[in-house]
Protein backbone atom coordinates (compact mmCIF):
# COMPACT_ATOMS: atom_id res chain seq x y z
CA UNK A 1 0.00 0.00 0.00
CA UNK A 2 1.27 3.70 -0.93
CA UNK A 3 2.21 6.23 1.31
CA UNK A 4 0.00 9.17 0.84
CA UNK A 5 0.22 12.70 2.74
CA UNK A 6 -1.66 15.91 2.45
CA UNK A 7 -0.16 18.98 2.41
CA UNK A 8 -1.87 22.42 1.66
CA UNK A 9 -4.53 20.57 -0.91
CA UNK A 10 -2.35 18.68 -2.68
CA UNK A 11 -1.16 15.12 -2.15
CA UNK A 12 1.95 13.39 -2.10
CA UNK A 13 2.60 9.80 -2.73
CA UNK A 14 5.51 7.46 -2.07
CA UNK A 15 5.57 3.64 -3.19
CA UNK A 16 7.34 0.71 -2.09
CA UNK A 17 9.96 -0.36 -4.58
CA UNK A 18 7.63 -4.26 -5.26
CA UNK A 19 4.68 -1.63 -6.44
CA UNK A 20 4.23 -0.48 -9.62
CA UNK A 21 2.23 3.12 -9.29
CA UNK A 22 0.23 4.67 -12.67
CA UNK A 23 -1.05 8.18 -12.22
CA UNK A 24 -3.78 9.69 -14.98
CA UNK A 25 -4.34 13.10 -14.68
CA UNK A 26 -7.49 14.31 -16.89
CA UNK A 27 -7.42 10.86 -18.96
CA UNK A 28 -3.43 11.39 -19.16
CA UNK A 29 -0.75 9.08 -18.12
CA UNK A 30 1.60 11.25 -16.48
CA UNK A 31 3.31 8.76 -13.81
CA UNK A 32 4.22 5.28 -14.55
CA UNK A 33 7.18 3.08 -13.20
CA UNK A 34 7.82 0.86 -9.61
CA UNK A 35 9.27 3.30 -6.62
CA UNK A 36 7.58 6.40 -7.68
CA UNK A 37 6.98 9.11 -5.58
CA UNK A 38 5.42 12.83 -6.69
CA UNK A 39 2.84 15.05 -5.59
CA UNK A 40 -0.45 15.52 -7.40
CA UNK A 41 -4.08 16.84 -6.85
CA UNK A 42 -6.90 13.96 -5.66
CA UNK A 43 -9.47 15.75 -7.68
CA UNK A 44 -7.76 15.35 -11.10
CA UNK A 45 -5.46 12.33 -10.79
CA UNK A 46 -6.80 8.56 -10.84
CA UNK A 47 -4.36 6.25 -9.30
CA UNK A 48 -3.51 2.95 -10.13
CA UNK A 49 -0.82 0.49 -7.61
CA UNK A 50 -0.30 -2.84 -8.86
CA UNK A 51 2.50 -5.16 -7.31
CA UNK A 52 5.32 -6.87 -9.41
CA UNK A 53 6.86 -8.86 -6.79
CA UNK A 54 6.70 -13.03 -6.54
CA UNK A 55 3.63 -14.06 -4.82
CA UNK A 56 3.08 -17.31 -2.60
CA UNK A 57 -0.95 -18.75 -3.11
CA UNK A 58 -1.92 -21.44 -1.21
CA UNK A 59 -4.01 -23.69 -3.09
CA UNK A 60 -5.82 -26.58 -1.33
CA UNK A 61 -9.36 -28.42 -2.54
CA UNK A 62 -10.64 -31.86 -2.83
CA UNK A 63 -10.74 -34.40 -5.97
CA UNK A 64 -12.10 -37.66 -6.57
CA UNK A 65 -9.85 -40.62 -7.95
CA UNK A 66 -11.09 -43.06 -10.45
CA UNK A 67 -12.02 -45.87 -7.52
CA UNK A 68 -14.55 -42.85 -5.80
CA UNK A 69 -12.13 -42.10 -3.39
CA UNK A 70 -11.98 -38.38 -1.74
CA UNK A 71 -8.74 -37.25 -1.42
CA UNK A 72 -7.59 -33.77 -0.57
CA UNK A 73 -4.85 -31.44 -2.48
CA UNK A 74 -2.59 -28.94 -0.83
CA UNK A 75 -0.23 -27.18 -3.52
CA UNK A 76 0.90 -23.71 -3.40
CA UNK A 77 1.43 -21.67 -6.96
CA UNK A 78 4.13 -18.80 -7.05
CA UNK A 79 3.03 -15.87 -9.45
CA UNK A 80 3.73 -12.22 -10.18
CA UNK A 81 2.63 -9.74 -12.40
CA UNK A 82 4.69 -9.30 -15.11
CA UNK A 83 2.83 -6.44 -16.95
CA UNK A 84 1.25 -4.30 -14.94
CA UNK A 85 0.16 -1.83 -17.47
CA UNK A 86 -2.27 -4.99 -18.84
CA UNK A 87 -3.16 -6.27 -14.92
CA UNK A 88 -4.46 -2.77 -14.72
CA UNK A 89 -6.55 -2.76 -17.46
CA UNK A 90 -8.21 -5.41 -17.03
CA UNK A 91 -8.16 -6.42 -13.13
CA UNK A 92 -9.58 -2.98 -10.50
CA UNK A 93 -5.90 -1.76 -8.47
CA UNK A 94 -6.82 1.80 -7.91
CA UNK A 95 -6.31 3.22 -4.58
CA UNK A 96 -8.10 5.43 -2.77
CA UNK A 97 -6.48 9.21 -2.80
CA UNK A 98 -6.61 9.92 0.49
CA UNK A 99 -5.28 6.82 2.01
CA UNK A 100 -3.61 4.87 -0.20
CA UNK A 101 -5.57 1.30 0.12
CA UNK A 102 -7.30 -0.24 -2.84
CA UNK A 103 -11.09 0.39 -3.98
CA UNK A 104 -11.40 -3.59 -4.71
CA UNK A 105 -9.81 -6.82 -4.19
CA UNK A 106 -7.54 -7.48 -7.36
CA UNK A 107 -5.38 -9.57 -5.06
CA UNK A 108 -8.64 -12.35 -4.45
CA UNK A 109 -9.79 -11.80 -8.02
CA UNK A 110 -6.21 -13.54 -8.75
CA UNK A 111 -6.39 -15.55 -6.41
CA UNK A 112 -9.52 -17.70 -7.76
CA UNK A 113 -8.56 -17.69 -11.17
CA UNK A 114 -5.17 -19.44 -10.25
CA UNK A 115 -7.34 -21.52 -7.59
CA UNK A 116 -9.89 -23.04 -10.20
CA UNK A 117 -7.26 -23.28 -12.87
CA UNK A 118 -5.23 -25.19 -10.52
CA UNK A 119 -8.12 -27.24 -9.04
CA UNK A 120 -9.44 -28.04 -13.23
CA UNK A 121 -6.22 -29.59 -13.78
CA UNK A 122 -5.80 -31.45 -10.86
CA UNK A 123 -8.93 -32.49 -11.10
CA UNK A 124 -8.74 -33.87 -14.51
CA UNK A 125 -5.67 -36.05 -13.44
CA UNK A 126 -7.18 -37.38 -10.46
CA UNK A 127 -10.14 -38.12 -11.55
CA UNK A 128 -8.24 -40.90 -14.17
CA UNK A 129 -6.02 -41.91 -11.23
CA UNK A 130 -6.28 -44.50 -8.79
CA UNK A 131 -6.31 -43.94 -5.11
CA UNK A 132 -3.03 -46.22 -4.62
CA UNK A 133 -1.39 -44.86 -7.96
CA UNK A 134 -2.62 -40.57 -6.66
CA UNK A 135 -0.90 -41.19 -3.30
CA UNK A 136 2.39 -43.28 -4.33
CA UNK A 137 2.78 -41.15 -7.57
CA UNK A 138 0.72 -38.59 -7.67
CA UNK A 139 2.53 -35.71 -6.15
CA UNK A 140 4.87 -35.40 -9.19
CA UNK A 141 2.04 -35.97 -11.60
CA UNK A 142 -0.25 -33.33 -10.34
CA UNK A 143 2.53 -30.63 -10.25
CA UNK A 144 3.63 -31.44 -13.83
CA UNK A 145 0.22 -31.24 -15.04
CA UNK A 146 -0.93 -27.97 -13.01
CA UNK A 147 2.29 -26.58 -14.07
CA UNK A 148 1.40 -27.55 -17.41
CA UNK A 149 -1.99 -26.47 -17.40
CA UNK A 150 -1.58 -23.15 -15.97
CA UNK A 151 1.94 -22.12 -18.21
CA UNK A 152 -1.16 -23.17 -21.13
CA UNK A 153 -3.72 -21.38 -19.52
CA UNK A 154 -4.54 -18.34 -22.42
CA UNK A 155 -6.35 -16.19 -19.69
CA UNK A 156 -3.11 -15.52 -17.13
CA UNK A 157 -1.08 -13.41 -19.51
CA UNK A 158 -4.02 -11.56 -20.89
CA UNK A 159 -4.38 -10.84 -17.50
CA UNK A 160 -0.29 -9.46 -17.72
CA UNK A 161 0.20 -12.77 -14.70
CA UNK A 162 2.83 -15.19 -14.75
CA UNK A 163 3.09 -18.42 -12.74
CA UNK A 164 6.23 -18.57 -11.85
CA UNK A 165 6.48 -21.82 -9.90
CA UNK A 166 3.59 -25.09 -8.97
CA UNK A 167 4.59 -26.98 -5.63
CA UNK A 168 2.23 -29.76 -4.59
CA UNK A 169 2.45 -30.53 -0.82
CA UNK A 170 0.48 -33.40 -0.19
CA UNK A 171 -2.38 -35.43 -1.73
CA UNK A 172 -4.26 -37.17 1.60
CA UNK A 173 -7.25 -39.31 1.99
CA UNK A 174 -9.41 -39.49 4.22
CA UNK A 175 -9.00 -40.07 7.93
CA UNK A 176 -11.19 -43.26 7.93
CA UNK A 177 -9.42 -44.38 4.17
CA UNK A 178 -5.94 -43.37 5.71
CA UNK A 179 -6.09 -45.62 8.46
CA UNK A 180 -6.98 -48.44 6.69
CA UNK A 181 -4.52 -48.30 3.77
CA UNK A 182 -2.09 -47.80 6.94
CA UNK A 183 -3.18 -51.32 8.34
CA UNK A 184 -1.98 -53.79 5.70
CA UNK A 185 1.59 -51.82 5.80
CA UNK A 186 1.46 -51.56 9.72
CA UNK A 187 0.50 -55.59 9.87
CA UNK A 188 3.64 -56.38 7.54
CA UNK A 189 5.60 -54.38 10.00
CA UNK A 190 4.14 -55.73 12.83
CA UNK A 191 4.94 -59.18 10.82
CA UNK A 192 8.74 -58.24 9.98
CA UNK A 193 8.77 -56.92 13.86
CA UNK A 194 7.21 -60.24 14.77
CA UNK A 195 9.78 -62.38 12.87
CA UNK A 196 12.78 -60.25 13.77
CA UNK A 197 11.62 -61.13 17.55
CA UNK A 198 11.34 -64.73 16.80
CA UNK A 199 14.35 -65.08 15.05
CA UNK A 200 15.86 -63.09 17.99
CA UNK A 201 14.51 -65.14 20.31
CA UNK A 202 15.74 -68.64 17.90
CA UNK A 203 19.20 -67.52 18.34
CA UNK A 204 19.15 -66.74 21.65
CA UNK A 205 17.59 -69.99 22.24
CA UNK A 206 19.97 -71.52 20.05
CA UNK A 207 23.00 -69.65 21.91
CA UNK A 208 21.27 -71.00 25.76
CA UNK A 209 21.62 -74.16 24.10
CA UNK A 210 25.34 -73.98 23.04
CA UNK A 211 25.99 -72.69 26.56
CA UNK A 212 23.81 -75.54 27.72
CA UNK A 213 25.98 -77.86 25.67
CA UNK A 214 28.98 -76.05 26.99
CA UNK A 215 28.16 -76.23 30.90
CA UNK A 216 27.22 -80.07 30.50
CA UNK A 217 30.57 -81.15 28.49
CA UNK A 218 32.33 -78.96 31.21
CA UNK A 219 30.36 -81.02 33.99
CA UNK A 220 31.58 -84.56 31.70
CA UNK A 221 34.66 -83.04 31.62
CA UNK A 222 34.85 -82.58 34.98
CA UNK A 223 33.33 -85.99 36.51
CA UNK A 224 35.84 -88.05 34.17
CA UNK A 225 38.58 -85.81 35.36
CA UNK A 226 37.10 -86.00 39.23
CA UNK A 227 36.96 -89.99 38.12
CA UNK A 228 40.87 -89.83 37.33
CA UNK A 229 41.71 -87.67 40.13
CA UNK A 230 39.87 -90.62 42.52
CA UNK A 231 41.62 -93.56 40.65
CA UNK A 232 44.85 -92.32 40.88
CA UNK A 233 44.47 -91.13 44.27
CA UNK A 234 43.11 -94.89 45.09
CA UNK A 235 46.09 -96.08 43.47
CA UNK A 236 48.69 -93.74 45.10
CA UNK A 237 46.85 -94.79 48.58
CA UNK A 238 47.20 -98.77 47.70
CA UNK A 239 50.84 -97.85 46.61
CA UNK A 240 51.01 -95.80 49.74
CA UNK A 241 49.77 -98.46 51.61
CA UNK A 242 52.11 -101.37 49.69
CA UNK A 243 55.34 -99.21 50.44
CA UNK A 244 54.06 -98.54 54.04
CA UNK A 245 53.52 -102.23 54.21
CA UNK A 246 56.77 -102.99 52.99
CA UNK A 247 58.72 -101.13 54.64
CA UNK A 248 57.42 -102.24 57.89
CA UNK A 249 58.18 -106.11 56.92
CA UNK A 250 61.46 -104.94 56.33
CA UNK A 251 61.95 -103.01 59.12
CA UNK A 252 59.91 -106.35 61.33
CA UNK A 253 62.56 -108.43 59.90
CA UNK A 254 65.33 -106.07 60.51
CA UNK A 255 63.83 -105.77 64.26
CA UNK A 256 63.66 -109.64 63.92
CA UNK A 257 66.82 -109.84 62.99
CA UNK A 258 67.87 -107.76 65.32
CA UNK A 259 65.88 -109.52 68.20
CA UNK A 260 67.05 -112.66 66.84
CA UNK A 261 70.86 -111.33 67.32
CA UNK A 262 70.66 -109.72 70.34
CA UNK A 263 68.97 -113.11 71.89
CA UNK A 264 71.56 -114.90 70.60
CA UNK A 265 74.29 -113.09 71.98
CA UNK A 266 72.53 -112.68 74.91
CA UNK A 267 72.35 -116.15 75.57
CA UNK A 268 75.72 -116.55 74.59
CA UNK A 269 76.60 -114.27 77.24
CA UNK A 270 74.91 -115.60 79.41
CA UNK A 271 76.03 -118.93 78.38
CA UNK A 272 79.63 -117.54 79.10
CA UNK A 273 78.46 -115.65 82.03
CA UNK A 274 76.84 -118.93 83.25
CA UNK A 275 79.71 -121.32 82.58
CA UNK A 276 82.41 -118.30 84.33
CA UNK A 277 79.75 -118.19 87.22
CA UNK A 278 79.86 -121.94 87.76
CA UNK A 279 83.67 -122.15 87.25
CA UNK A 280 83.70 -119.04 90.04
CA UNK A 281 81.20 -120.77 92.32
CA UNK A 282 82.58 -123.95 91.72
CA UNK A 283 86.22 -122.35 92.17
CA UNK A 284 84.83 -120.52 95.47
CA UNK A 285 82.85 -123.89 96.75
CA UNK A 286 86.71 -125.58 96.48
CA UNK A 287 88.07 -122.75 97.87
CA UNK A 288 85.68 -122.61 100.92
CA UNK A 289 85.95 -126.92 101.07
CA UNK A 290 89.77 -126.52 101.33
CA UNK A 291 89.39 -123.64 103.92
CA UNK A 292 89.28 -124.25 107.52
CA UNK A 293 86.23 -123.60 110.00
CA UNK A 294 87.86 -120.61 111.50
CA UNK A 295 88.78 -119.40 108.03
CA UNK A 296 85.07 -119.39 107.32
CA UNK A 297 83.63 -117.97 110.26
CA UNK A 298 86.01 -114.96 109.92
CA UNK A 299 84.66 -114.90 106.29
CA UNK A 300 81.22 -115.55 107.44
CA UNK A 301 81.56 -112.45 109.87
CA UNK A 302 83.18 -110.24 107.49
CA UNK A 303 80.42 -110.83 105.19
CA UNK A 304 77.76 -109.93 107.84
CA UNK A 305 79.47 -106.52 108.84
CA UNK A 306 79.73 -105.78 105.50
CA UNK A 307 76.11 -106.13 104.94
CA UNK A 308 75.06 -105.16 108.60
CA UNK A 309 73.66 -101.37 108.48
CA UNK A 310 75.55 -98.85 110.23
CA UNK A 311 75.26 -98.87 114.06
CA UNK A 312 75.98 -95.48 115.69
CA UNK A 313 75.79 -96.54 119.55
CA UNK A 314 74.59 -99.58 120.81
CA UNK A 315 72.76 -99.69 124.41
CA UNK A 316 72.94 -103.10 126.26
CA UNK A 317 70.47 -103.45 129.40
CA UNK A 318 72.00 -105.43 132.17
CA UNK A 319 69.29 -108.58 131.22
CA UNK A 320 70.69 -108.72 127.43
CA UNK A 321 74.43 -108.23 128.99
CA UNK A 322 73.41 -110.70 131.58
CA UNK A 323 72.13 -113.48 128.96
CA UNK A 324 74.60 -112.55 125.90
CA UNK A 325 77.31 -113.79 128.55
CA UNK A 326 75.91 -116.87 130.04
CA UNK A 327 75.45 -117.69 126.18
CA UNK A 328 79.55 -116.84 125.28
CA UNK A 329 80.80 -118.73 128.70
CA UNK A 330 78.53 -121.52 127.44
CA UNK A 331 79.72 -121.65 123.81
CA UNK A 332 82.74 -121.57 125.41
CA UNK A 333 82.85 -124.36 127.29
CA UNK A 334 80.88 -126.62 124.72
CA UNK A 335 83.92 -126.15 121.89
CA UNK A 336 86.80 -126.75 124.87
CA UNK A 337 85.05 -130.23 125.53
CA UNK A 338 85.06 -130.59 121.70
CA UNK A 339 88.51 -129.51 121.16
CA UNK A 340 89.57 -131.88 124.09
CA UNK A 341 87.49 -135.04 122.60
CA UNK A 342 88.95 -134.21 119.05
CA UNK A 343 92.35 -133.34 119.64
CA UNK A 344 93.63 -136.32 120.85
CA UNK A 345 91.41 -138.26 117.92
CA UNK A 346 93.24 -136.38 115.38
CA UNK A 347 96.81 -136.73 116.95
CA UNK A 348 97.87 -133.07 115.21
CA UNK A 349 97.83 -131.18 118.30
CA UNK A 350 94.99 -128.66 119.24
CA UNK A 351 92.15 -128.43 116.69
CA UNK A 352 91.88 -126.74 113.74
CA UNK A 353 90.00 -123.38 113.32
CA UNK A 354 90.39 -123.14 117.19
CA UNK A 355 90.07 -120.03 118.36
CA UNK A 356 91.55 -118.35 121.91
Amino acid sequence: MADITARFGWRHLRAAPTAHVRCHRRGRLVHDGPGLSFWFRALTSSLSEVPVDDRELAVSFHARTSDFQDVGVQATVTYRIHDPATAAARLDFSIDPDSGAWRGAPLEQIATLLTESAQQHALDVLARTTLASALADGVATVRERVGSGLAAEPRLPATGIEVVAVRVVAIRPEPEVERALRTPAREQIQQEADRATYERRAVAVERERAIAENELASKIELARREEQLVEQSGINARRRAEESAAADAVRAEAEAARTVRLARAEAEAARLTGGARAEAQAAWLRVHAEASPATLHALAATRLAENLPRIDSVTLSPDVLTGLLARLGTADSGAAGRGTAEGPAAGNGPAAGARP
